[in-house]
């Protein structure tokens, strides 16, 4: 059996992200929203800096490629300080993390949009069931005290 490289990489980003979302409850739990923002910028500006130390990189790159990726990583950004405020301002890891990540939602209705992509009855079924997800998920009960009441 062959196991793609490209699956490799996909489940260790699924490894890494969902331990993210820990830490990132864990660091709002005991600082601002801002300050772990800063703490997390800091971390990917050390990854970049030994890809830049170690990578062969083209910069030979159209402009409206440039403004792509610039325009990414400051959507990625904001994803990721809006989460961290749900954080700060009491949303639960087991819920905050699940409902952030039906984002792909967000890239279908994109790509069927803008680029013409299409899906296929299966995908529509997975889409409805993500949508059905992200409505349970964001259900919560009732508040209930230490001991239960």
């Amino acid at each position: 059996m062959h196991f793609p490289l490209w699956l490799f990489f996909a489940l260790l980003a699924l490894l890494f992200w969902g331990m993210n979302g820990i830490t990132q409850k864990l660091a709002t739990n005991a600082i601002s929203t801002e300050l772990s923002f800063l703490w997390f910028s800091y971390a990917m500006f050390a990854i970049a800096v030994v890809i830049l130390a170690t990578g062969h990189l083209d910069w030979h790159v159209r402009p409206r490629v440039f403004w792509l990726g610039v325009i990414s990583g400051a959507l990625n950004g904001l994803g990721v300080v809006s989460t961290m405020a749900a954080f700060r301002r009491g949303g639960k890891a087991s819920t905050v993390v699940p409902l952030t990540c039906l984002y792909p939602l967000v890239t279908i209705f994109m790509a069927l949009t803008f680029l013409r992509e299409s899906v296929t009855r299966v995908q529509v079924i997975g889409i409805v069931l993500a949508i059905s997800a992200a409505v349970l998920l964001s259900q919560e009960g009732a508040p209930t005290d230490v001991e239960g009441r």
